[in-house]
Protein backbone atom coordinates (compact mmCIF):
# COMPACT_ATOMS: atom_id res chain seq x y z
CA UNK A 1 0.00 0.00 0.00
CA UNK A 2 1.85 3.54 -0.76
CA UNK A 3 2.61 5.69 1.81
CA UNK A 4 0.29 8.42 2.57
CA UNK A 5 -2.95 6.57 2.39
CA UNK A 6 -6.04 8.17 3.41
CA UNK A 7 -8.69 7.12 5.72
CA UNK A 8 -11.97 6.33 3.85
CA UNK A 9 -14.50 8.81 5.50
CA UNK A 10 -12.10 10.34 7.87
CA UNK A 11 -14.08 14.02 7.37
CA UNK A 12 -16.95 12.40 8.51
CA UNK A 13 -15.30 10.96 11.54
CA UNK A 14 -13.55 13.86 12.95
CA UNK A 15 -17.44 16.14 12.52
CA UNK A 16 -19.65 14.17 12.98
CA UNK A 17 -21.34 14.10 16.26
CA UNK A 18 -20.15 11.39 18.67
CA UNK A 19 -20.20 10.49 22.30
CA UNK A 20 -17.59 8.65 24.35
CA UNK A 21 -18.03 7.15 27.43
CA UNK A 22 -15.05 4.83 29.68
CA UNK A 23 -14.69 4.03 33.17
CA UNK A 24 -12.04 5.36 35.35
CA UNK A 25 -9.09 2.82 35.01
CA UNK A 26 -5.35 2.07 36.28
CA UNK A 27 -2.93 0.22 34.08
CA UNK A 28 -0.05 -1.61 35.36
CA UNK A 29 1.72 -4.45 37.99
CA UNK A 30 0.22 -3.90 41.07
CA UNK A 31 -3.00 -2.27 40.19
CA UNK A 32 -5.14 -4.98 41.72
CA UNK A 33 -3.56 -3.74 44.76
CA UNK A 34 -5.64 -0.41 44.96
CA UNK A 35 -8.77 -2.48 45.35
CA UNK A 36 -9.13 -1.78 49.00
CA UNK A 37 -8.79 2.00 48.03
CA UNK A 38 -11.28 2.62 45.63
CA UNK A 39 -13.70 0.71 47.05
CA UNK A 40 -12.92 3.31 50.32
CA UNK A 41 -12.87 6.11 47.85
CA UNK A 42 -16.43 5.29 46.65
CA UNK A 43 -17.66 5.15 50.59
CA UNK A 44 -18.33 1.07 50.25
CA UNK A 45 -18.09 -0.89 53.59
CA UNK A 46 -19.39 -4.17 52.32
CA UNK A 47 -19.14 -5.52 48.89
CA UNK A 48 -20.35 -8.30 47.01
CA UNK A 49 -17.12 -10.41 45.01
CA UNK A 50 -18.50 -11.91 42.44
CA UNK A 51 -15.88 -14.36 40.65
CA UNK A 52 -15.91 -18.23 39.16
CA UNK A 53 -14.42 -21.57 41.13
CA UNK A 54 -11.25 -21.36 38.44
CA UNK A 55 -10.19 -17.78 39.51
CA UNK A 56 -10.97 -19.15 42.87
CA UNK A 57 -8.49 -22.10 42.65
CA UNK A 58 -5.61 -20.01 41.93
CA UNK A 59 -5.72 -17.64 45.11
CA UNK A 60 -6.26 -14.11 43.65
CA UNK A 61 -9.80 -14.41 45.31
CA UNK A 62 -7.35 -14.02 48.81
CA UNK A 63 -5.03 -11.88 47.44
CA UNK A 64 -8.31 -9.58 46.68
CA UNK A 65 -10.03 -10.26 50.00
CA UNK A 66 -6.78 -9.38 51.81
CA UNK A 67 -6.53 -6.26 49.52
CA UNK A 68 -9.92 -5.25 51.09
CA UNK A 69 -9.55 -5.90 54.57
CA UNK A 70 -6.62 -3.79 54.63
CA UNK A 71 -8.76 -0.41 53.76
CA UNK A 72 -11.43 -1.75 56.45
CA UNK A 73 -13.70 -3.40 53.77
CA UNK A 74 -15.29 -6.55 54.62
CA UNK A 75 -16.51 -9.42 51.77
CA UNK A 76 -19.03 -12.21 50.72
CA UNK A 77 -17.89 -14.06 47.96
CA UNK A 78 -20.34 -15.10 44.97
CA UNK A 79 -18.65 -17.84 42.67
CA UNK A 80 -21.40 -19.61 41.10
CA UNK A 81 -20.55 -18.38 37.67
CA UNK A 82 -20.15 -20.33 34.49
CA UNK A 83 -17.99 -19.56 31.74
CA UNK A 84 -21.56 -18.26 29.80
CA UNK A 85 -23.21 -16.81 32.79
CA UNK A 86 -26.79 -18.01 33.31
CA UNK A 87 -29.66 -15.96 34.34
CA UNK A 88 -30.39 -17.69 37.17
CA UNK A 89 -26.94 -17.20 38.38
CA UNK A 90 -27.47 -13.75 38.31
CA UNK A 91 -30.94 -14.05 39.99
CA UNK A 92 -28.93 -16.14 42.63
CA UNK A 93 -26.05 -13.42 43.47
CA UNK A 94 -28.87 -10.64 43.44
CA UNK A 95 -29.89 -12.77 46.72
CA UNK A 96 -26.54 -12.78 47.66
CA UNK A 97 -26.12 -9.10 47.15
CA UNK A 98 -29.38 -8.96 49.37
CA UNK A 99 -28.95 -11.03 51.91
CA UNK A 100 -25.64 -10.38 53.01
CA UNK A 101 -26.30 -6.38 52.86
CA UNK A 102 -23.61 -5.44 50.86
CA UNK A 103 -23.80 -1.87 49.09
CA UNK A 104 -21.65 -2.43 46.60
CA UNK A 105 -19.73 -5.16 44.02
CA UNK A 106 -16.00 -6.21 43.22
CA UNK A 107 -15.73 -8.51 40.04
CA UNK A 108 -12.75 -10.67 39.32
CA UNK A 109 -12.60 -12.66 36.67
CA UNK A 110 -13.04 -12.58 32.96
CA UNK A 111 -16.22 -11.69 30.98
CA UNK A 112 -17.92 -13.99 32.87
CA UNK A 113 -18.16 -13.11 36.26
CA UNK A 114 -17.81 -9.45 35.41
CA UNK A 115 -20.74 -9.71 33.07
CA UNK A 116 -22.49 -11.52 36.19
CA UNK A 117 -21.43 -8.70 38.14
CA UNK A 118 -23.15 -6.08 36.06
CA UNK A 119 -26.32 -7.76 35.86
CA UNK A 120 -26.41 -8.40 39.90
CA UNK A 121 -26.04 -4.82 40.08
CA UNK A 122 -28.36 -4.36 37.13
CA UNK A 123 -31.58 -6.32 39.44
CA UNK A 124 -30.26 -5.07 42.95
CA UNK A 125 -30.92 -1.14 42.05
CA UNK A 126 -33.97 -2.19 38.99
CA UNK A 127 -35.66 -4.85 40.70
CA UNK A 128 -37.57 -7.16 38.41
CA UNK A 129 -35.61 -10.19 36.50
CA UNK A 130 -32.57 -9.59 34.90
CA UNK A 131 -34.07 -10.60 31.41
CA UNK A 132 -36.25 -7.20 31.63
CA UNK A 133 -33.12 -5.24 30.81
CA UNK A 134 -31.88 -6.93 27.54
CA UNK A 135 -31.35 -4.39 24.47
CA UNK A 136 -30.37 -1.33 24.12
CA UNK A 137 -30.56 1.90 27.08
CA UNK A 138 -33.23 -0.47 29.07
CA UNK A 139 -31.86 0.05 32.34
CA UNK A 140 -33.20 3.56 34.28
CA UNK A 141 -31.06 3.23 37.31
CA UNK A 142 -27.60 3.17 37.76
CA UNK A 143 -26.02 -0.01 39.44
CA UNK A 144 -24.45 -0.33 43.24
CA UNK A 145 -20.91 1.16 42.76
CA UNK A 146 -18.48 -1.47 40.78
CA UNK A 147 -14.85 -2.23 40.66
CA UNK A 148 -14.17 -5.22 38.23
CA UNK A 149 -10.17 -6.94 37.84
CA UNK A 150 -9.90 -8.22 34.70
CA UNK A 151 -7.87 -11.74 35.20
CA UNK A 152 -8.12 -12.43 30.97
CA UNK A 153 -6.77 -10.22 28.13
CA UNK A 154 -9.93 -9.51 25.75
CA UNK A 155 -13.18 -9.16 27.01
CA UNK A 156 -12.49 -5.85 28.31
CA UNK A 157 -16.09 -6.11 29.65
CA UNK A 158 -14.48 -4.09 32.88
CA UNK A 159 -14.55 -1.03 30.28
CA UNK A 160 -17.86 -1.38 28.25
CA UNK A 161 -21.29 -0.60 28.33
CA UNK A 162 -21.80 -4.34 26.93
CA UNK A 163 -22.96 -7.16 29.64
CA UNK A 164 -23.97 -10.74 28.36
CA UNK A 165 -26.53 -13.26 29.88
CA UNK A 166 -27.50 -16.83 28.63
CA UNK A 167 -31.30 -16.69 28.63
CA UNK A 168 -31.48 -20.21 29.61
CA UNK A 169 -34.97 -20.81 27.85
CA UNK A 170 -34.07 -19.55 24.63
CA UNK A 171 -30.54 -20.74 24.59
CA UNK A 172 -30.05 -17.23 23.69
CA UNK A 173 -26.73 -15.17 25.12
CA UNK A 174 -28.92 -11.82 24.90
CA UNK A 175 -26.99 -8.52 25.49
CA UNK A 176 -27.60 -5.22 28.10
CA UNK A 177 -26.28 -2.20 26.17
CA UNK A 178 -26.27 0.94 28.78
CA UNK A 179 -23.50 3.07 30.02
CA UNK A 180 -25.43 2.57 33.81
CA UNK A 181 -23.39 -0.94 33.96
CA UNK A 182 -19.86 0.70 33.30
CA UNK A 183 -18.22 0.26 36.16
CA UNK A 184 -17.53 2.65 38.29
CA UNK A 185 -13.55 1.72 38.13
CA UNK A 186 -11.23 -0.93 36.75
CA UNK A 187 -7.78 -1.87 38.16
CA UNK A 188 -6.10 -3.39 35.24
CA UNK A 189 -2.98 -5.47 35.91
CA UNK A 190 -0.96 -7.89 33.89
CA UNK A 191 0.11 -9.92 36.73
CA UNK A 192 -3.62 -10.85 37.06
CA UNK A 193 -3.65 -12.54 33.56
CA UNK A 194 -0.36 -14.67 34.13
CA UNK A 195 -2.11 -17.90 35.26
CA UNK A 196 -4.29 -17.59 32.55
CA UNK A 197 -4.45 -21.32 29.98
CA UNK A 198 -2.88 -21.25 26.48
CA UNK A 199 -6.43 -22.25 25.05
CA UNK A 200 -8.04 -18.99 26.60
CA UNK A 201 -5.15 -16.67 26.35
CA UNK A 202 -5.75 -17.95 22.36
CA UNK A 203 -9.55 -17.38 22.74
CA UNK A 204 -9.23 -14.20 24.39
CA UNK A 205 -6.76 -12.64 22.88
CA UNK A 206 -8.79 -13.02 19.29
CA UNK A 207 -11.96 -11.91 21.25
CA UNK A 208 -9.88 -8.56 21.64
CA UNK A 209 -9.23 -8.55 17.72
CA UNK A 210 -12.54 -9.12 16.67
CA UNK A 211 -13.72 -6.66 19.23
CA UNK A 212 -11.41 -3.90 17.42
CA UNK A 213 -12.23 -4.95 14.18
CA UNK A 214 -15.55 -4.58 14.29
CA UNK A 215 -15.19 -1.16 16.04
CA UNK A 216 -13.47 -0.48 12.85
CA UNK A 217 -16.31 -1.33 10.58
CA UNK A 218 -19.00 -0.12 12.27
CA UNK A 219 -21.32 2.35 11.22
CA UNK A 220 -21.66 4.03 14.68
CA UNK A 221 -17.42 4.67 14.86
CA UNK A 222 -15.77 7.84 15.36
CA UNK A 223 -12.07 9.27 14.80
CA UNK A 224 -11.56 8.44 18.41
CA UNK A 225 -12.51 4.75 18.60
CA UNK A 226 -10.72 3.86 15.26
CA UNK A 227 -7.34 4.85 16.33
CA UNK A 228 -8.43 2.91 19.41
CA UNK A 229 -8.77 0.16 16.95
CA UNK A 230 -6.22 0.41 15.08
CA UNK A 231 -3.70 0.08 18.11
CA UNK A 232 -5.47 -3.08 19.75
CA UNK A 233 -5.30 -4.66 16.30
CA UNK A 234 -1.44 -4.14 15.72
CA UNK A 235 -1.18 -5.20 19.41
CA UNK A 236 -2.63 -8.52 18.87
CA UNK A 237 -0.99 -9.22 15.51
CA UNK A 238 2.39 -8.08 17.35
CA UNK A 239 2.20 -9.79 21.04
CA UNK A 240 -0.35 -12.61 20.87
CA UNK A 241 2.12 -15.87 19.73
CA UNK A 242 5.06 -13.96 21.72
CA UNK A 243 2.00 -14.17 25.15
CA UNK A 244 1.63 -17.68 23.80
CA UNK A 245 5.44 -18.88 23.84
CA UNK A 246 5.96 -16.78 26.74
CA UNK A 247 3.44 -17.48 29.26
CA UNK A 248 4.86 -15.68 32.08
CA UNK A 249 6.78 -13.08 30.48
CA UNK A 250 4.62 -10.02 32.41
CA UNK A 251 5.65 -7.46 28.72
CA UNK A 252 3.70 -9.67 26.56
CA UNK A 253 1.06 -10.38 28.74
CA UNK A 254 0.99 -6.44 29.32
CA UNK A 255 1.16 -5.95 25.46
CA UNK A 256 -2.06 -8.39 25.14
CA UNK A 257 -3.83 -6.85 28.54
CA UNK A 258 -3.23 -3.05 26.63
CA UNK A 259 -4.63 -4.48 23.66
CA UNK A 260 -7.78 -5.81 25.30
CA UNK A 261 -7.76 -2.17 26.68
CA UNK A 262 -7.72 -0.37 23.78
CA UNK A 263 -10.13 -2.88 21.82
CA UNK A 264 -12.29 -1.86 24.65
CA UNK A 265 -12.39 1.80 24.47
CA UNK A 266 -13.29 1.72 20.87
CA UNK A 267 -16.21 -1.63 20.73
CA UNK A 268 -17.76 0.15 23.79
CA UNK A 269 -18.19 3.51 21.84
CA UNK A 270 -18.77 2.22 17.99
CA UNK A 271 -20.77 -1.21 19.00
CA UNK A 272 -19.89 -4.45 17.02
CA UNK A 273 -21.23 -6.09 14.39
CA UNK A 274 -22.68 -9.44 12.67
CA UNK A 275 -19.37 -11.84 14.46
CA UNK A 276 -20.74 -11.10 17.65
CA UNK A 277 -24.50 -11.31 16.72
CA UNK A 278 -23.50 -14.74 15.65
CA UNK A 279 -21.23 -15.45 18.41
CA UNK A 280 -24.22 -14.88 20.86
CA UNK A 281 -26.37 -17.45 19.22
CA UNK A 282 -23.84 -19.40 18.41
CA UNK A 283 -22.13 -19.72 21.90
CA UNK A 284 -25.98 -19.56 23.87
CA UNK A 285 -27.06 -22.98 22.16
CA UNK A 286 -23.81 -24.75 22.42
CA UNK A 287 -22.21 -23.15 25.63
CA UNK A 288 -18.87 -22.90 23.48
CA UNK A 289 -16.41 -20.05 25.10
CA UNK A 290 -17.21 -16.62 23.86
CA UNK A 291 -13.80 -15.95 22.44
CA UNK A 292 -13.67 -18.99 20.34
CA UNK A 293 -17.29 -18.44 18.32
CA UNK A 294 -15.58 -14.95 17.61
CA UNK A 295 -12.82 -16.37 16.65
CA UNK A 296 -14.36 -18.76 14.08
CA UNK A 297 -16.53 -16.65 12.48
CA UNK A 298 -14.48 -13.43 12.03
CA UNK A 299 -12.59 -14.62 8.84
CA UNK A 300 -15.94 -15.37 7.05
CA UNK A 301 -18.16 -12.45 8.35
CA UNK A 302 -15.09 -10.14 6.68
CA UNK A 303 -15.45 -11.84 3.21
CA UNK A 304 -19.65 -11.44 3.86
CA UNK A 305 -19.14 -7.85 4.45
CA UNK A 306 -16.12 -7.41 1.85
CA UNK A 307 -18.33 -4.71 -0.44
CA UNK A 308 -19.15 -2.14 2.48
CA UNK A 309 -15.17 -2.35 3.95
CA UNK A 310 -13.13 -2.57 1.19
CA UNK A 311 -11.61 1.32 0.89
CA UNK A 312 -11.44 0.52 4.80
CA UNK A 313 -9.75 -2.10 4.95
CA UNK A 314 -6.96 -0.61 2.02
CA UNK A 315 -6.32 2.08 4.88
CA UNK A 316 -6.33 -0.55 7.41
CA UNK A 317 -3.69 -2.25 5.92
CA UNK A 318 -1.41 0.76 5.79
CA UNK A 319 -1.30 1.77 9.21
CA UNK A 320 -0.99 -2.36 10.48
CA UNK A 321 1.60 -3.98 9.03
CA UNK A 322 0.98 -7.55 9.79
CA UNK A 323 -2.51 -7.84 7.27
CA UNK A 324 -0.06 -8.47 4.63
CA UNK A 325 -0.01 -12.38 4.18
CA UNK A 326 -0.97 -14.18 0.96
CA UNK A 327 -2.18 -12.24 -2.28
CA UNK A 328 -4.94 -10.25 -3.34
CA UNK A 329 -6.69 -7.33 -2.50
CA UNK A 330 -6.48 -6.19 1.07
CA UNK A 331 -9.81 -7.84 2.34
CA UNK A 332 -7.96 -10.97 1.08
CA UNK A 333 -4.84 -10.61 2.70
CA UNK A 334 -6.58 -9.35 5.98
CA UNK A 335 -8.97 -12.41 5.73
CA UNK A 336 -5.23 -14.60 5.20
CA UNK A 337 -3.21 -12.78 7.77
CA UNK A 338 -6.35 -13.31 10.67
CA UNK A 339 -6.57 -16.96 9.65
CA UNK A 340 -2.80 -17.80 9.91
CA UNK A 341 -3.07 -15.95 13.27
CA UNK A 342 -5.72 -18.05 14.46
CA UNK A 343 -4.26 -21.76 13.37
CA UNK A 344 -1.12 -20.45 14.92
CA UNK A 345 -2.64 -20.26 18.55
CA UNK A 346 -4.61 -23.40 18.59
CA UNK A 347 -7.81 -22.26 17.70
CA UNK A 348 -9.18 -24.29 14.79
CA UNK A 349 -12.40 -26.76 14.92
CA UNK A 350 -14.58 -27.27 13.22
CA UNK A 351 -18.43 -27.38 14.79
CA UNK A 352 -19.55 -30.47 13.32
CA UNK A 353 -22.02 -30.95 16.67
CA UNK A 354 -23.72 -28.07 14.97
CA UNK A 355 -27.00 -29.61 12.72
CA UNK A 356 -28.28 -28.04 9.82
CA UNK A 357 -31.65 -28.62 11.25
CA UNK A 358 -30.02 -25.72 14.24
CA UNK A 359 -28.91 -23.14 11.54
CA UNK A 360 -32.51 -21.41 10.77
CA UNK A 361 -33.12 -20.68 14.52
CA UNK A 362 -29.48 -19.52 15.03
CA UNK A 363 -29.59 -16.92 12.18
CA UNK A 364 -32.90 -15.49 14.13
CA UNK A 365 -31.24 -14.54 17.30
CA UNK A 366 -28.74 -13.58 14.93
CA UNK A 367 -30.74 -10.82 13.19
CA UNK A 368 -32.22 -10.35 16.39
CA UNK A 369 -29.10 -9.20 18.12
CA UNK A 370 -28.60 -5.72 18.69
CA UNK A 371 -24.96 -5.91 17.62
CA UNK A 372 -26.38 -6.24 14.09
CA UNK A 373 -27.58 -2.42 13.93
CA UNK A 374 -23.76 -1.35 13.37
CA UNK A 375 -22.94 -4.08 11.11
CA UNK A 376 -21.92 -2.43 7.77
CA UNK A 377 -23.62 -4.82 5.72
CA UNK A 378 -27.07 -6.01 6.29
CA UNK A 379 -27.38 -9.79 5.90
CA UNK A 380 -30.54 -11.75 5.19
CA UNK A 381 -31.47 -14.74 6.78
CA UNK A 382 -29.80 -16.81 3.88
CA UNK A 383 -26.73 -15.27 4.04
CA UNK A 384 -26.27 -15.73 7.99
CA UNK A 385 -27.52 -19.75 7.24
CA UNK A 386 -24.72 -19.91 4.51
CA UNK A 387 -22.00 -18.10 7.16
CA UNK A 388 -22.80 -20.74 9.88
CA UNK A 389 -22.69 -23.56 7.06
CA UNK A 390 -19.12 -22.83 6.70
CA UNK A 391 -18.05 -23.18 10.19
CA UNK A 392 -19.23 -27.57 10.08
Amino acid sequence: MPTGAKNPGETRELLELRKFVAPEFVFGAGAAELSGRYCHNLGLNHVLLVTDEGVRQTGMVDEVLAHLRKAGISADVFDKVSANPRDFEVMEGVKVFADTGADGIVALGGGSPMDCAKCIGVVASNGGHILDYTGVDRVPIPSPPLVCLPTTSGTAAELSQFAIINNTTTRVKEAIISKTVIPDAALVDPQMTVSMPDYLTACTGLDALTHAIEAWCSNARSHITSENAIVAIQLVGESLRQALDHPGNQEWRARMLLASVYAGLAFSNASLGLVHAMAHALGGLLDLPHGECNALLLEHVIDFNRPAIEARMDYLRSRVPWLEEGTGSSVDKAIASIHHLRKDVGVDRSLSELERDFLPRLAGAALADPCLVTNPRNPQQEDVIQLYERLR
